[in-house]
């Protein structure tokens, strides 16, 4: 039996395999971009939005025992058994220590004071029976102060002023607007949630991903470039294609971890970033379908970011070079991205989804909006892959050129 000689497909696979092996191999055997790049994005995004979640609701929260410091003149004793049903105490003064208060206020030492007009309760009791001489009157009024820079005063004038309204339509009862305790806002929790998470999601993991694959790329390329190790490469016998080929997909592996830690720390944070989720309103709305898709169009957007910055990085001389001529396509990438905060569902015409970068972030909008067509999803892949594919072409030409590995 003679020895079988090895074919010019298994050239080529090998020569591609070990492109990427070599790649692959220096990324994992290096502790420190393992941490920078896989590690490290995910756990710092979720401590950061979790600090900032603790921070906002900080913001917009009052300590439970907290009880708020309210003066009023001229409280009519009608209104006594509202406020008292709202937690509020109101510490009655006259009109000579107005201003006193209002300074307090002013400075955060007192939250809320009512100046109620005089004789209010009477010109209210007469006006509610009809008489004449009330009726043509100017109506009795009610001036509240507050302090919108602190959070008690805040509420405290938002808990009066609902306190007042409520006092308003009882007392002139001509038409309500939404009386009672039923709930009037139909959205549900998981359209609360795809609304949320479709206006900031898509915008977070366009980001992260670029910034993963920024973050390999040109230490890859332009790095060997740099060192000369890529001129060394090229006196192999690897043809120029696999050299392309083997690192487009490798980086783009190490890449796709980046933005799944970006991604994982990202879902994890979101319900204490978002105190306004409501309960039950949480990553596990989606099916595994949703995520399958979802993962898809992340590795195919990947492959996008990676053609991309591996071409400039082929075209820079240095990786400082090549760093600085990415920026300006970082910026157009977030200002794609940004374009989901606007936008309550996914376009519907497939001619969207034909332009590289703003179709992978219209597919992740009708992701997490639960409104993703399996067609747009198919064609953004199909037409992601297409441009990858043309990338690791240009970037063969680049690397066959003489002109550009060996420039300086």
């Amino acid at each position: 039996m003679g020895i079988r000689k090895p074919t010019a497909n298994s050239k080529a696979q090998s020569g591609f395999m070990a492109v990427m092996k070599k790649e692959l191999k220096r990324f994992f055997t290096d502790r420190r971009m393992v941490l920078t790049t896989i590690l490290f994005p995910g756990l710092m995004i979720y401590l950061l939005y979790t600090v900032m979640g603790s921070a906002l609701s900080s913001f917009t929260t009052v300590d439970e025992g907290y009880v708020p410091q309210v003066y009023a003149v001229g409280l009519p004793g009608s209104l006594e058994p509202l406020t008292g049903s709202a937690g509020l105490e109101f510490q009655a003064i006259d009109e000579g220590q107005v201003d006193a208060i209002k300074e307090s206020i002013q400075n955060k030492e007192a939250d809320l004071l009512l100046v109620f007009s005089p004789g209010f309760a009477d010109l209210v009791a007469d006006r509610l029976a009809g008489k004449t001489d009330a009726l043509g009157t100017t109506p009795p009024s009610v001036e509240l102060y507050f302090n919108s820079t602190r959070t008690e005063s805040s509420n405290a004038y938002g808990t009066m002023a609902g306190i007042l309204g409520a006092y308003k339509d009882a007392s002139f009862p001509l038409f309500t607007v939404n009386a009672g305790d039923q709930t009037f806002d139909l959205a549900s929790e998981r359209d609360t949630a795809g609304f949320l998470f479709s206006s900031l999601l898509p915008m977070l993991m366009m980001l992260f991903l670029f910034s993963g694959s920024m973050a390999v790329a040109p230490e890859s390329i332009s790095g060997e470039k740099e060192r000369g190790t890529i001129a060394t490469m090229l006196v192999t016998p690897l043809k120029r294609w696999e050299l392309a080929l083997g690192k487009v997909v490798s980086i783009s592996c190490i890449a796709l971890l980046g933005g799944m830690s970006s991604f994982i720390g990202i879902m994890m944070s979101l319900p204490n970033l978002l105190g306004s989720l409501p309960e039950g309103a949480n990553a596990t709305l989606y099916s595994f379908g949703d995520y399958a898709l979802l993962l898809l169009v992340i590795l195919s957007t990947v492959l996008v970011f990676i053609g991309f910055i591996s071409i400039i990085s082929a075209w820079a001389k240095t990786v400082k070079e090549a760093g600085s001529l990415v920026m300006p396509l970082m910026i157009l990438v977030m200002l794609v991205g940004a374009m989901a905060m606007f936008s309550q569902s996914a376009q519907q015409g497939l001619l969207f989804y034909l332009i590289p970068v703003y179709n992978s972030v219209q597919c992740m909008v009708g992701i997490f909006s639960f409104t993703s067509a399996p067609l747009a999803v198919a064609v953004t892949i199909g037409v992601n892959l297409l441009v990858s594919a043309a990338c690791v072409f240009v970037l063969t030409k680049m690397l066959s050129s003489e002109k550009v590995i060996f420039a300086r």
